[in-house]
C-alpha cells in the first residue's frame, strides 16, 4: 500500500482542516482539495491510469451529526483539479462503495495497537462487483499511524480490488518503514505474502511550500 500526503498536520494546515471539519467552513475545501490533488499527482508515475476514488466513510450517526463527510468534500475538489492537471487519468468518485459498519469513536489518544483494534472490521464493501479487479485510491484528511487506511484497504482488497493507494491532505507524523515495496495486491493478501499489520506506508510527499489560506 502506497500512501502520500501534502504536508504535516500542524500550524495553518491543522487550523484549516479544523475549520472545515468542525466549523463547517466549506469554502476551505476548495483550497485544501487543490493541495490534496498536488499530493495525488506525485503518484502519476506508478498509479494506474484508471482508479476508483473512495473517500473514507463516516459512521452514519457521525455523518448525521457533522452534516457532511470531509473526506468526500476533499476528494471532489481534488478530482476537479486533477482533471486539469492530469487529464490522462480516469478517476471516478465512488463514495458509496465502502461503508463504516460500526461506530469506532475517536482514534485520538490511542496507542497504535489500540488504533488497529478500534478499526478492525469497521469497513464493509457495499457492492463487490463494483470494486472487483479495480484499482482504488482511498482519500482521507489526516493520516496518523495508518490504522484506518489499512482497515479500509483490507476490506477493499478482500472484496477483490487489484491495488490500493492512499492519499491524505496531512500526516500527523512520519511512519516507521516496516517493509520495502509499493502497492499491496489482493493476491498478496490471499497468499499470505503481506501482513496488514506490517504493510508499509511509503515515504509521503511534503510540499516545500507552506500552505497559504
Amino acid at each position: 500500500m502506497r500512501a502520500v500526503a501534502y504536508g504535516p498536520y500542524e500550524d495553518r494546515m491543522r487550523a484549516a482542516i479544523h475549520a472545515l471539519k468542525y466549523n463547517r467552513m466549506h469554502a476551505a475545501a476548495r483550497k485544501l482539495g487543490q493541495m490534496l490533488a498536488e499530493a495525488i499527482g506525485t503518484l502519476a508515475a506508478e498509479a494506474p491510469a484508471e482508479m476508483l476514488v473512495v473517500p473514507v466513510p463516516l459512521f452514519r450517526s457521525k455523518h448525521a451529526e457533522r452534516g457532511f463527510n470531509q473526506a468526500r468534500a476533499l476528494a471532489q475538489h481534488a478530482l476537479r483539479s486533477l482533471r486539469k492537471s492530469h487529464p490522462q487519468w480516469q478517476l471516478a468518485l465512488a463514495p458509496s462503495s465502502l461503508i463504516r459498519q460500526r461506530s469506532t469513536g475517536s482514534q485520538a489518544g490511542l496507542t497504535p495497537r489500540q488504533r488497529r483494534i478500534n478499526v478492525r472490521g469497521a469497513f464493509k464493501v457495499t457492492d463487490l462487483s463494483a470494486v472487483d479487479g479495480r484499482n482504488i485510491l482511498i482519500i482521507d484528511d489526516i493520516l496518523t499511524t495508518g490504522s484506518t487506511a489499512r482497515a479500509a484497504a483490507r476490506a477493499l482488497l478482500q472484496a477483490g480490488a487489484a491495488t490500493v493507494f492512499v492519499a491524505t491532505l496531512a500526516r500527523a507524523y512520519r511512519l516507521h518503514h516496516y517493509r520495502r515495496g509499493s502497492s499491496a495486491s489482493n493476491q498478496d493478501v490471499a497468499h499470505g505474502d503481506a501482513s496488514f499489520e506490517d504493510l508499509q506506508l511509503e515515504s509521503m510527499h511534503s510540499s516545500p511550500n507552506q500552505p497559504s489560506f
